[in-house]
């Protein structure tokens, strides 16, 4: 078993390697946009259609906790495939698949969705922005799938979400969260707000750090095309977080960036 793994990690390192050889010659540069422009574009544009398609009508119909998540889970690893974007897991172990935990995890790319959505292995829910719910079809999915949209400005309004949506977050389903609110600009990890642990308060469930790295080098905030890359995603013990005034409420969440940062 174990010569298994190290050829399945030779393999996808072989071919990270292959198309940064490939990206790093400049004559051959003109090759990866035709694949991005004829395979990427058409393929992923498919794949997005039919999941969000697939997840609305199912979930409609049918348990939100298996089909909100599993459509969405083999569509980020498929959008992964399509860039040659390895993805190794650490830490899976220390996830009890009966337990609801906060996922908080760093922000650098929307490649950050595919590596949880792929590889976190338990069904969860995003907290979301409100606007994301007018984009067409994925809005409506989302919906449907029950993940939890909140407006920033309007915390009554956000905890009103959170109570509708709580008893779906009961036996192994989570929620994640980008504590930094936004992707970042520059590649380190940015302040994490407390806003996002009012949630987890709110919720009274504990959190688990989550750092992703790779996905910054893969498609950065200011790039609209992806090359491919190397992602890891290590899952750190849970933490609980009950704190008794504002200063150990600051002292834990710096501790939880802090280990999101030892594995970035």
């Amino acid at each position: 078993m174990q010569y298994i793994a190290i050829k399945a990690k030779l393999r996808k390192n072989a071919y990270f390697c292959l198309f940064n050889f490939i990206l790093m010659k400049h004559w051959l540069k003109p090759f990866w946009f035709l694949y991005l422009i004829c395979i990427f574009l058409p393929f992923g544009l498919a794949a997005t259609l039919l999941t969000a398609v697939v997840t609305f009508t199912a979930c409609s119909l049918g348990d939100d906790k298996v089909w909100g998540y599993y459509p969405g889970k083999w569509w980020a690893r498929f959008m992964c495939l399509l860039t040659f974007s390895p993805v190794e897991c650490k830490g899976l172990e220390n996830i009890d698949k009966t337990q609801s935990y906060i996922f908080a995890a760093n922000h650098g790319s929307i490649y950050d969705v595919f590596v949880i959505y792929g590889y976190i292995g338990v069904p969860f829910k995003w907290i979301m922005r409100q606007e994301l719910r007018k984009i067409p079809f994925i809005g409506a999915a989302c919906a449907a799938a029950g993940h939890i949209f909140i407006k920033r400005e309007n915390r009554r309004q956000s905890f009103r979400s959170l109570q509708t949506a709580e008893n779906k977050l009961a036996e192994g389903v989570s929620v994640v969260i980008f504590p930094e609110g936004t992707r970042t600009r520059t590649g380190e990890t940015g302040k994490f707000k407390r806003g996002a642990f009012h949630i987890a308060a709110d919720l009274d469930l504990p959190i688990v750090p989550v750092s992703i790295s790779g996905a910054f080098r893969i498609m950065p905030r200011n790039k609209i095309y992806p090359v491919p890359g190397h992602l890891k995603l290590t899952v750190h013990k849970p933490v609980p977080f009950k704190p008794e005034n504002h200063d150990e409420e600051m002292e834990q969440i710096e501790a939880i960036r802090q280990a999101v940062i030892s594995a970035v």
